[in-house]
């Protein structure tokens, strides 16, 4: 325990002396949404590779850098590539970044995903602010010996996303015609997609879209009393009576089109906090 305190501080120290101080808000940038970089005022770029004790990105459409700036007038701290059981790392390390945030000083995060429709009604290209979570992951990143000293050991899952964010969200998307959808996100370990079998029981479970990411970084915002609010880029139809060949270049180019209207929810919703 005395080593994560000790990691996270100097993680914190070697960014604070890189020039990042008092950001405002945290953002964590999902598959194919690394465009939002490109509306912000940028301080200060830092590759993962060279923080102490930072996980690496492995994921080719992850660039893996830590982002400081100005974005609507507030200071941000941007998570260009974020961390997936998938890539061989645990849940500590998958959500080092949300608690080197939170150390640094941010009092919102806010999170973006692609994910896949279980919910029939959703569309490819749609988006969906998530209003509550599956953890389907097998674990909890808050489950390690001393866990309660940086945090709320029992962290209350009640209001897992900020209904406050939620409904700013909601009028901001109507404000821009924007189709914003609501539902459940579950969270899966990956790198596989489901099976027929497997999207089924989600539906049974009343799930609308399913990813590999963000769960994890949420319960430990909730451990962290940091309020938070996720977006899922809906990129595929996960209908197990008429399931189609995945196709990553199609999800990423999916991600690509409908990344200006999440551009535009961010911006507008960073503006109002």
């Amino acid at each position: 325990m005395l080593k994560k305190q000790l990691d996270l501080q100097e993680t914190k120290t070697f960014l604070q002396d890189k020039g990042i101080t008092n950001p405002e808000i945290g953002i964590v940038l999902g598959t194919g949404l690394g465009k939002l970089v490109n509306e912000i005022d940028i301080a200060h770029e830092i590759p993962y590779s060279e923080i102490p004790h930072f996980p690496q990105a492995t994921v080719e459409f992850h660039s893996g850098k830590l982002i400081y700036g100005t974005l609507s007038g507030k200071k941000v701290l941007v998570m260009s590539g974020r961390f997936h059981v998938y890539e061989g790392y645990n849940l500590w390390e998958v959500t080092y970044g949300i608690r080197t945030l939170h150390a640094l000083g941010i009092k919102t995060l806010l999170i973006s995903n692609a994910a896949g429709a279980v919910n029939l009604n959703f569309k490819k290209g749609h988006l969906m602010v998530i209003e509550d979570h599956l953890n389907l992951q097998g674990s909890s990143p808050l489950a390690f010996k001393g866990s309660g000293e940086l945090g709320d050991l029992f962290a209350d899952m009640l209001e897992p996303y900020s209904k406050e964010l939620n409904t700013k969200m909601k009028a901001i998307a109507k404000a821009n015609d924007i189709d914003l959808k609501e539902g459940v996100y579950a969270s899966v370990v990956g790198p596989q997609l489901e099976t027929r079998a497997e999207y089924r029981m989600l539906q049974i479970l009343e799930v609308d879209a399913v990813g590999m990411s963000t769960v994890p970084e949420v319960i430990v915002a909730k451990h962290l009393q940091l309020p938070c609010a996720a977006v899922s880029v809906l990129t595929d139809e996960c209908d197990p009576k008429n399931l189609q060949p995945v196709n990553i270049e199609e999800i990423i180019e999916v991600a690509g089109k409908a990344e200006p209207k999440m551009i535009t929810l961010f911006k507008e919703l960073i503006k109002e906090i």
